[in-house]
């Protein structure tokens, strides 16, 4: 049976979240509410596009591009989809899928050229009332992956007309609600103006829903509780670590009730010794650490938290607790990842703070033009090395290549974690 979905729906006006198609007032940080939405188990965005022109349209679709950068969880882009060129122009955004506004009258003939061209598992329709889906129960079969039904009222009707599965609007945090439509055969899941709200924990609301019989994409402990060796005061230690970068972030402690909350709420939750309570971490401060992955070690007495880091971990303003160095022994880094970024940090910094003599800052002297001709350079570099026997003198030419590559990133505004998320999503 196919895991159902709860997604969150996203309103972008004049290239910043709103909080409605009629309420154009903000809905906060984009950066803040990707995280949250990311981090905090929703499954699915939905990101309308409710620009008034082709200028307005065009930062719409860098604000959605920028969104796709900081969230891992797929997003169905929408609004404002005429043609074949604004469909072409989401997923390139990073969308995965495209919903076509089922009211208009261009609908049915863009999504058979759509659906030709990019494939029908990448189109969705938006439906308003049954006389569309019994018109086109047949185009809608052969061409449309999804629908959002947008009428709750409508769903019996749409379930005798056809089997497209369909993610449908609940209008209310009630869970007899959501369970009512989740429950239905050809249900893939549901949205609604409260998923967006931050005082829903959708993770939570997961662990609900599974409880009641819907299979959902929320924890299911290979381990439980009593599986592990505990200290002398019934808890286990835990080393909360970046998921991203692997920095260790801080060590606390689990009883019990902190090991199940923290399962079943998706945010680590400890048990402080000193205060002997449960502490939700960032309940107070904001700096909550998002689970992404819970680990034991082989003795069953030590669990390893990769996290997403909200702020900081540690209560000094440091991102890591583990910042008071003891001894260091230099070495040369050999971490590929670690290198990159380290390297690109120098390359920025000399473009903020310029250094006398440095070819680097030259290159940024001279402008986009003269940094494209030694890329181009580069390139051909590698390419003449190639042909050579010996191997080692490629690496040296794919070295000079990639470290004008990174001048290139910098004076583009790019980052490596833009590369290795447009990969990733290939």
């Amino acid at each position: 049976m196919e895991k159902k979905i709860l997604a969150a729906t996203l309103y972008i006006k004049d290239g910043v979240p709103v909080k409605s198609p009629e309420d154009f007032s903000p809905a906060g940080d984009l950066k803040f509410l990707a995280k949250r939405y990311n981090d905090g188990g929703i499954d699915k965005i939905f990101v309308f596009d409710l620009s008034d022109g082709d200028a307005e349209h065009e930062k719409n679709i860098h604000t959605i591009r920028e969104l796709n950068r900081l969230t891992e969880i797929p997003t169905c882009g929408g609004g404002n989809v005429r043609r074949l060129e604004d469909i072409k122009k989401l997923l390139y955004a990073g969308c995965k899928q495209i919903l076509v506004n089922g009211s208009k009258p261009y609908c049915f003939a863009l999504v058979d050229e759509a659906s030709s061209r990019f494939g029908h598992e990448k189109i969705l329709v938006s439906v308003k009332n049954i006389d569309f889906v019994f018109k086109h129960k047949e185009v809608i079969k052969e061409k449309i992956h999804e629908m959002l039904v947008m009428e709750p009222k409508m769903l019996d009707s749409v379930e005798n007309l056809t089997d497209t599965q369909y993610v449908a609007l609940c209008e209310e945090n009630d869970l007899d609600a959501m369970l009512a439509v989740l429950k239905r055969e050809h249900s893939r899941g549901i949205y609604g103006q409260f998923l967006n709200d931050a005082e829903v924990n959708a993770m939570e609301l997961k662990s609900m829903l599974s409880s009641r019989g819907i299979k959902m994409d929320n924890f299911d402990p290979a381990l439980k509780w009593s599986d592990f060796k505990l200290n002398k005061d019934g808890m286990v230690p835990v080393i909360a670590q970046d998921y991203r970068t692997g920095e260790v972030l801080m060590l606390a402690y689990m009883n019990e009730e902190a090991f199940y909350k923290t399962i079943t709420t998706g945010k680590m939750t400890y048990f402080s010794r000193s205060r002997g309570e449960l502490w939700v971490k960032g309940e107070t401060s904001g700096n909550i650490q998002y689970v992404k992955v819970l680990t034991a070690d082989c003795d069953h007495d030590t669990i390893l938290a990769k996290v997403s880091q909200v702020g900081v971990a540690c209560h000094t303003g440091a991102y890591s607790c583990f910042h008071n160095e003891i001894v260091h022994k230099e070495y040369m880094e050999r971490n590929p990842l670690k290198v990159f970024e380290d390297e690109y940090a120098i390359i920025k910094d000399r473009k903020i703070h310029p250094k006398e003599g440095s070819y680097t800052n030259y290159l940024f002297d001279k402008g986009l033009d003269k940094i494209l001709k030694k890329v181009g350079e580069e390139a051909t570099e590698i390419v003449i090395a190639a042909k050579n026997p010996d191997a080692e003198e490629i690496k040296y030419e794919a070295a000079d290549f990639l470290y004008h590559l990174m001048v290139l990133m910098v004076e583009k505004g790019l980052t490596w974690e833009d590369i290795t998320s447009e990969l990733s999503q290939r």
